[in-house]
């Protein structure tokens, strides 16, 4: 291994709209640290990153792959995330587990509305990051507007390490602001090596302004480096670097440089600012969790220190055929061996690693042992989930597990034949261990499996994968939309179960209220009245019950959502009670309070976004406003504008052909999910 000190050790992730040139930008950043050979296309179904069969045939990222690669004695652990809307699981759980990112951004386009949302969660996790204003060689690239999208949408203060030689087909090369030169990249050698040169007079004085402008806006932050501003001193190069360095983890300030990856320009740059700029893993506040004792949480620190007890968190599960799950961790803190036992914090369980990998891509290299910042595969793992916390029964601490939204569109599956259904099942369990957000589960009265995801193209990708990887035949129906229940007032309710089974007489009394939370605020329980001499059993069986039937329903069979349940009264006689006659109590009480508090049923609202040219503004609006949609806002961009709106999702099915057809196939839309909000005309439409 070239670095062994955390200092030389990065864990980035490249996030961006669809088509930004994520992937093509990874390609050329492995390329020129040695790690690929060739460099291949994602129009040609060629990117390395891009392993999955759908991924080449699609174009698109679907998984957030995993690469680890070298550049002047610094690891680099890359995760390539998905930019479709609907991947956007993977785009957050890479994102928790990340030190820094790059943004990248298209020099025409500006911000798109997935930019945006990756940006968010980028916020979200406080996540260092810099910018790679990508395709500066395309019809329209305008670095400075774009960079100044980038202040106007997030609100951040930018700052240009380059300025370019020349916009769109123009665009020659680069002027590197801290060191002065005029950089421009070879054809021939496919931009491995290029030219230094200083920079022209023609262009001096405009170069000059910008290092004025750099130096302001990294002095306004370094204390240090404004009382040298302010006597007229000199500033070094390495004083400036250190500085921005600071002020990029601080996040007072986003670095920008440009490029266009898909020409192999500007790539080499960008490698570097990694290096230079973003964080290391000791760099950032140290990992919080939640340490349980005797039934008592405390939140703990948890330092990157290789010395200290081991602590990782699972952050994504992949099945392999050969060698079955493939767990990827991010390591917090201490070290795991091969062949070590490991301990499970969440299914407090004990499980063995078999073996640790280092991936590259779909490709992989044996390691001993993996220690605190670094990430890798762990082989033999049968229990992890995404989210779980691995460590040791002498250091139980919980780290903070990814949050999902909920899936927001089903469609029934049906095995072709009975002999195929076994197979099924293990394929969605598989599936859904994958993907947080991918669920199944029966329908009550019909029988029929629903799965769910979040949206048709998630959903398009996993049943192909069914098919084409695990050999699965099934029939799909037709999409439906995942609609949710709730009250629309308070009740409150009092139940007695009571049964004799075995001759032994089984009783449980419970008085609950549940009342209408806020929405998108999602369920609470809590127990309000007295139950010292109630046996922690009776305890668990009760709240088992009552979960169980938030997640099945009041009238409908759909999960319930923003109910706020209390248990008031708990009726326990130790020589009648058993767990079974409470949990079973809980389920009635629960349904007769919600039944009483007037029940709603909830569909998901999307957010969409649709870009067309101008004149077909008025088109692409009309065909949103015919489905239900509210037009929240427009924006104007070089290709042309933005309209940004909300509709229900029921009403959003086949949406793209009309679409196309209204705008002559101009105008493309995405959508993401946005809140649940009360049916039109309520339960009896359904």
């Amino acid at each position: 291994m070239a670095a062994n000190s955390l200092d030389k050790m990065r864990n980035i992730g490249i996030m961006a709209h669809i088509d930004a040139g994520k992937t093509t930008t990874t390609e050329r950043i492995l390329y020129y640290t040695g790690k690929i050979h060739k460099i291949g296309e994602i129009d040609d179904g060629q990117a390395t990153m891009d392993w999955m069969a759908q991924e080449q045939e699609r174009g698109i990222t679907i998984c957030s792959a995993a690469t680890t690669t070298y550049w002047k004695d610094h690891q680099i652990n890359i995760i390539d995330t998905p930019g479709h809307v609907d991947f956007t699981a993977e785009v957050e759980r890479s994102l928790r587990v990340l030190d820094g990112a790059v943004a990248v951004i298209c020099a025409v386009d500006g911000v798109q509305p997935q930019t945006e949302t990756v940006w968010k969660q980028a916020d979200e996790f406080n996540v260092p990051r810099l910018c790679f204003m990508n395709k500066m060689d395309r019809i329209g690239a305008d670095f400075f507007g774009s960079m100044e999208d980038v202040k106007e949408k997030f609100g951040v203060e930018t700052l240009a390490l380059q300025i370019p030689i020349g916009q769109g087909p123009d665009f020659e090369g680069v002027i590197d602001l801290l060191q002065m030169k005029e950089i421009r990249w070879h054809e021939e050698d496919e931009g491995e090596t290029f030219d230094v040169t200083d920079v022209s007079s023609e262009r001096l004085a405009e170069a000059q302004s910008w290092r004025e402008k750099l130096i302001e806006t990294v002095a306004g932050c370094d204390d240090a480096l404004m009382e040298i501003y302010l006597e007229g001193g000199e500033i070094s190069v390495e004083q400036l670097k250190k500085a921005i360095r600071s002020g990029t983890i601080n996040r007072s300030y986003v670095p920008f440089v440009m490029g266009s990856a898909r020409h192999n320009q500007g790539v080499q740059p960008l490698i570097d600012a990694v290096i230079d700029y973003l964080p290391c893993p000791t760099d950032i506040p140290a990992a919080k969790g939640i340490r349980v004792k005797k039934d008592q949480e405390e939140a703990v620190e948890i330092p990157c220190d290789v010395s200290k007890m081991p602590l990782g968190l699972v952050f994504k599960i992949q099945y392999d055929r050969e060698m079955g799950p493939l767990c990827y961790v991010r390591m917090y803190s201490g070290k795991i061996q091969t062949g070590s036992q490991i301990f499970n914090i969440n299914k407090k369980k004990r499980e063995r690693v078999n073996r640790i990998l280092r991936m590259h891509a779909n490709k992989s290299e044996p390691c001993d042992s993996i220690s605190a910042g670094d990430i890798g595969v762990f082989i033999g793992l049968k229990l992890a989930q995404t989210g779980d916390t691995i460590g040791t029964e002498a250091f139980t601490v919980l780290l903070e597990q990814p949050k999902f939204p909920q899936p927001v569109i089903s469609v029934a599956l049906e095995p072709e034949s009975m002999s195929e259904k076994d197979k099924m099942n293990e394929t969605l369990e598989i599936l859904s261990r994958e993907d947080p957000t991918f669920t199944s589960h029966e329908d009550a009265e019909t029988g029929q499996l629903i799965i769910s995801g979040m949206g048709e193209l998630h959903l398009d990708v996993l049943v192909t994968r069914m098919r084409d990887d695990f050999g699965v035949k099934c029939n799909v129906g037709a999409p439906q939309v995942t609609y949710r229940e709730s009250v629309s007032s308070s009740a409150q309710a009092s139940e007695e179960f009571n049964k004799v089974l075995a001759g032994k007489e089984n009783v449980a009394g419970l008085t609950i209220s549940v009342e209408q939370r806020e929405t998108g605020s999602g369920n609470s329980y809590e127990v309000t009245c007295k139950h010292a001499e109630v046996p922690q059993e009776i305890m668990d069986a009760i709240q088992s019950g009552i979960m169980s039937s938030l997640s099945s329903g009041i009238k409908y069979g759909y999960p319930c959502t923003d109910i706020a349940v209390k248990v008031t009264q708990i009726d326990y006689n130790e020589l009648t009670a058993s767990t079974f006659a409470f949990e079973a109590c809980a389920a009635q009480v629960f349904d007769k309070a919600c039944n009483a508090a007037n029940p709603v049923i909830l569909e998901p609202v999307m957010n969409v976004d649709i870009s067309c040219p101008k004149e077909f503004v008025g088109p692409a609006s009309s065909q949103l406003s015919q489905r239900g949609g509210n037009i929240m806002g427009q924006d104007s961009k070089a290709s042309g504008e933005i309209i940004h709106a909300q509709a229900p999702m029921a009403n959003m099915f086949g949406f793209t052909t009309n679409l196309r057809s209204a705008t002559q196939g101009r105008a493309s839309f995405s959508m993401e999910f946005s809140h649940f909000q009360l049916k039109a005309g309520g339960l009896n439409t359904y």
